[in-house]
């Protein structure tokens, strides 16, 4: 059994190797902005994102998301976390690293290894009356771009579009009678 271990973690180190992402800034990016307002105060809605496992909910089930890192995460700049998602039934490791994380405001993951050759996701908090405006900038290349942007911009678009969905069932608003 000790060589099926050492065999199966070869595989893995080669492919955490064969999916690093790139450490500069490459050309040719996509850039997506989304902006939800949510109808619940700030520090609840930042909290909600400050617990990692609730990327699950977040996350559409057709990729088969899984948070491979062991609970709890505590949350900071610098803190890398491992992911299992599918892509077309193609398994994939996912790692990311926060970057910046300024709690109450915004925070910044990267991935470091995974199918993108780069993603950057800014996750930004506003108060919004009495609501918080949730805004994602991300900015992405996939890896064989010439052949695959197309299709990647799309599975985004519906990744995030799902996530704006869950969001508001999260925070749902309330009637003036439950206010």
């Amino acid at each position: 059994m000790v060589g099926a271990d050492f065999r199966h973690r070869t595989v893995q180190i080669l492919m955490m190797t064969l999916l690093s992402a790139a450490e500069k800034l490459p050309r040719g990016l996509t850039r997506m902005h989304r902006d939800t307002v949510v109808h619940a105060p700030l520090a609840a809605v930042f909290a909600f994102f400050a617990d990692a496992a609730n990327l699950e909910r977040l996350t559409p089930p057709w990729l088969r998301f899984s948070i491979r890192t062991p609970p709890p995460i505590l949350m900071r700049a610098g803190v890398e976390i491992d992911y299992r998602i599918s892509l077309y039934g193609v398994p994939f490791t996912w790692r990311s690293r926060i970057d910046v994380w300024e709690p109450g405001e915004r925070f910044v993951d990267r991935q470091i290894a995974g199918p993108y050759l780069w993603w950057l996701h800014e996750h930004r908090f506003e108060p919004a009356e009495n609501a918080t405006r949730v805004i994602d900038d991300v900015e992405y290349l996939p890896r064989a771009a010439w052949i695959s942007a197309r299709f990647v911009r799309r599975d985004v678009e519906r990744i995030f579009t799902f996530r704006q969905a869950m969001l508001r069932d999260v925070f749902p608003e309330r009637s003036e009678r439950d206010r």
